[in-house]
């Protein structure tokens, strides 16, 4: 749910939360065309937008594959093995591919364990963009920028999208390639699929999975990623990779996991052009906010031109009025003493890759270095400390106790609950900033 504001995040793709971020515009392409051999520039020149980014895929060479039985440790697990078998011949995977790569694999107990016990505790926003726009990062990207100049410009000037966005999306996800991830795809999938709690995705990018190998993209062993799916050098999960993901090259392969970096950048290139991506727009602007602003008024769904809010008395960090970039709404990622943006069409094309808004602030303002921009210049609030899944359900509960509208006590602060903070912070005489803050947990239970 979009809120306007982020007090925490979770570092890096939120994979987990995949089904929601990628649902759209996949289903359709998970039955890709048949891509004949020797095509590669052509399918290169065709992956601009529209349904030329469904790639064509090259059929395998399955008559000289063994068929092998496939067996573990795990007898609960080779039932279910069993069982998915049929399922993915069903969605069109061949037996031999599947044999293939299900050969070896073992239930993994340790990825179950990461998936269960993640930590509730999140960063503050202030926290993540130190990590996520540390100077180290930002000398890493420039230094990345120079050595992939070629490649990067050729896909900027093909699919639109600035060098410095993809970079920055490469450094946020793998640290420019450094941490794609080496753990066996299809033994960490099967094994949460099998897991069952989030059984249905997992067995939906599983199979994805097995329709790359089907096509000839990647062998089953050198399909590596993190421990819930993500892969190669901008952590693509299966669907969004069989949806998005292009041959650069020309070499007959959409390889992301290469140690040459250019079908994962161009396929990143294509992902953001897909959904929008404005040229020459800017994903947002830091700006300075009159002392008579209302709080209210920074959220999604307000949306107006630049002059518009700069007769509100809204300007940028020099004090000058945002140029007319198109529609834009307020953001206010850690309430009224933090810093203040004003975002663009290009934020919600960020956000295709990940929801959370540090995330995409983080990219933007990557990318905004790596083109030799200031850092953020307001201060942040940085006496207010992370707020539990349980104490944000405790001010849900607070507040709905005292007759405020939270429609869940979920832990989730979306626009209800932000609502209901801000009535009850006007009513105490506070700023009415939607930041459910330990210090606003504290007003609520002395009230």
């Amino acid at each position: 749910m979009r809120t306007g504001f982020l007090w925490a995040v979770t570092v890096g793709l939120t994979v987990l939360q995949g089904s929601a971020i990628y649902a759209a515009g996949v289903e359709a392409s998970l039955r890709p065309q048949p891509r004949p051999a020797g095509l590669g520039e052509l399918v290169a020149r065709q992956a601009m937008i529209g349904t030329s980014l469904r790639p064509m895929l090259r059929p395998a060479n399955l008559k000289e594959t063994p068929v092998v039985q496939i067996s573990t440790a795990n007898r609960g697990f080779d039932q279910w093995i069993k069982g998915f078998k049929g399922r993915a011949m069903a969605a069109g995977i061949q037996s031999a591919v599947f044999d293939r790569a299900f050969s070896g694999i073992q239930y993994d107990g340790s990825v179950v364990k990461l998936d269960r016990n993640q930590s509730e505790f999140t960063k503050q926003i202030w926290e993540y963009l130190d990590s996520a726009v540390s100077q180290t990062r930002i000398t890493n990207g420039k230094r990345e920028l120079r050595r992939q100049r070629k490649a990067l410009a050729a896909i900027e000037t093909h699919f639109g999208v600035d060098k410095e966005v993809v970079t920055a999306v490469w450094g946020m996800e793998s640290a420019y390639g450094v941490r794609r991830g080496n753990r066996p795809l299809i033994q960490s999938l099967a094994t949460l699929a099998y897991d069952g709690r989030r059984g249905r995705f997992f067995e939906g990018q599983l199979i994805a999975a097995l329709k790359i190998i089907q096509a000839g993209d990647v062998a089953p062993r050198s399909m590596t990623g993190s421990w819930a799916g993500a892969m190669g050098h901008t952590q693509f999960i299966p669907t969004s990779y069989l949806a998005y993901a292009v041959d650069f090259t020309g070499d007959g392969k959409r390889d992301i996991w290469s140690d040459d970096p250019t079908d994962a950048l161009a396929s990143t290139a294509a992902y953001l052009a897909r959904f929008g991506w404005k040229k020459g727009q800017p994903w947002g602007v830091e700006v300075q906010l009159p002392a008579s602003f209302d709080p209210a008024r920074a959220r999604r769904n307000l949306k107006q031109a630049p002059s518009a809010w700069a007769s509100e008395g809204v300007r940028d960090i020099h004090g000058k009025p945002v140029p007319n970039y198109g529609a834009a709404s307020i953001l206010l990622p850690a309430g009224t003493q933090g810093a203040a943006f004003m975002i663009f069409q290009n934020f919600a094309v960020i956000e295709k890759y990940n929801k959370a808004d540090a995330y995409v602030i983080g990219v933007g303002h990557l990318a905004d270095r790596l083109k030799g921009g200031p850092a953020i210049q307001a201060s942040w609030p940085r006496q207010y400390q992370s707020t539990t899944i349980k104490q944000k359900k405790e001010i849900q509960r607070q507040l709905k106790h005292k007759g405020y509208d939270v429609q869940a006590i979920d832990g989730k602060i979306g626009p209800k609950t932000i609502g209901a903070i801000r009535k009850f912070q006007k009513t105490r005489g506070l700023a009415p900033d939607g930041y459910p803050s330990r210090q606003l947990l504290k007003e609520l239970r002395g009230s």
